[in-house]
């Protein structure tokens, strides 16, 4: 079977190539999938790139996530059947066919697309954890940056389902009416001067108890400007590739608190997980959430995907197929 590769960290458009593997068996518990589509997300990105929290042992496969069809099980599964369409996180998915923990995957419903159903994990799943691991009630107050990504997207639309005002912070004024026309309140641009004013304008002076910030760089000083002393800042991203900048007289003489969230280790219980992901899929199938993809590329085309997947203004993710 034909698979992308990398087999030295590096740079993704230099290390990564395609080759010919062997079709993997699955063992007991497992699943044999023959991929449909795979989105590039950024870890997969970092992973390739030796910057992520998990280093694989080279030669290696990226791709984590996919939408594909049950080609073969192992022995012991019995939650699945051959010719299945199957969504969740996976492994070494940009090949064409891949293997899978069988209890981590669910059927997907018809009425879901190709295009809905590789993403539903790193980012729909995301956002409930993240709000989960924040220990906030109905009426507290959070703050977010890069707030037109998605998973800020989906933070803003989960906390407000959940009763939690969510402050998201975007870089360019064109983008606040971008974001209130899908519906998504509360959003603030930090172009111009005065931006914390109409944080706190908006917040009516009630205290915002917890930032989100998933740029590193200067993105923690900016949401420490606006968030109430005893604060906690939880970083999720580094979109920069920069060290967050917090200074030593937030952290003594404010109280400000400072954490990571890491969806690969939540400190949430499995059946708790497992319930959300349920939930997910339920919004995907009644057509209540939908999640765009770019634009779509072969795997011989994996150096131009990566590229477009860098490219800024995207309204949805790029995507591997067969």
């Amino acid at each position: 079977m034909r698979s992308v590769v990398f087999e030295s960290f590096g740079v993704p458009e230099r290390v990564l190539g395609l080759t010919e593997r062997p079709r993997p068996v699955p063992g007991a518990g497992q699943a044999l999938v023959r991929l449909v589509l795979s989105p590039i997300h950024n870890h997969d990105l970092m992973t390739v790139a030796g910057e992520y929290g998990v280093k694989p042992a080279l030669p290696a496969v990226p791709g984590t996530e996919a939408v594909g069809v049950v080609e073969a099980l192992g022995e012991g599964v019995s939650n699945l059947s051959v010719g299945q369409r199957v969504a969740g996180g996976g492994s070494q998915t940009w090949a064409e066919f891949y293997l899978v923990d069988a209890a981590r995957m669910v059927p997907v419903p018809d009425s879901v697309s190709d295009e809905t159903a590789c993403q539903l994990i790193s980012m729909p799943l995301s956002a409930k954890m993240i709000l989960a691991d924040l220990k906030i009630a109905a009426g507290d107050w959070i703050i977010q940056n890069a707030g037109n990504g998605m998973v800020s997207k989906l933070v803003s639309r989960f906390g407000a389902e959940q009763g939690i005002n969510v402050i998201s912070l975007v870089r360019r004024d064109e983008t606040v009416a971008e974001l209130e026309a899908l519906g998504i309140a509360n959003v603030v641009s930090t172009q111009g001067d005065g931006w914390q004013e109409r944080v706190r304008t908006l917040t009516g002076g009630a205290p915002i108890i917890r930032a989100l910030d998933s740029l590193g760089g200067d993105g923690p000083a900016q949401l420490l400007d606006v968030a109430a002393d005893g604060a906690e800042l939880v970083n999720f991203g580094a979109m920069t590739l920069r060290p967050l900048k917090i200074s030593a007289a937030q952290l003594l003489f404010r109280g400000i608190r400072v954490r990571g969230f890491w969806g690969m280790k939540p400190n949430l219980a499995p059946e708790v997980i497992g319930r959300m992901f349920g939930e997910v899929v339920a919004l995907a199938a009644r057509g209540e959430l939908v999640l765009p993809i770019e634009a779509v590329f072969g795997l011989d085309q994996i150096v131009e995907a990566v590229k477009a997947s860098g490219e800024p203004g995207r309204k949805g993710k790029i995507a591997l197929r067969p």
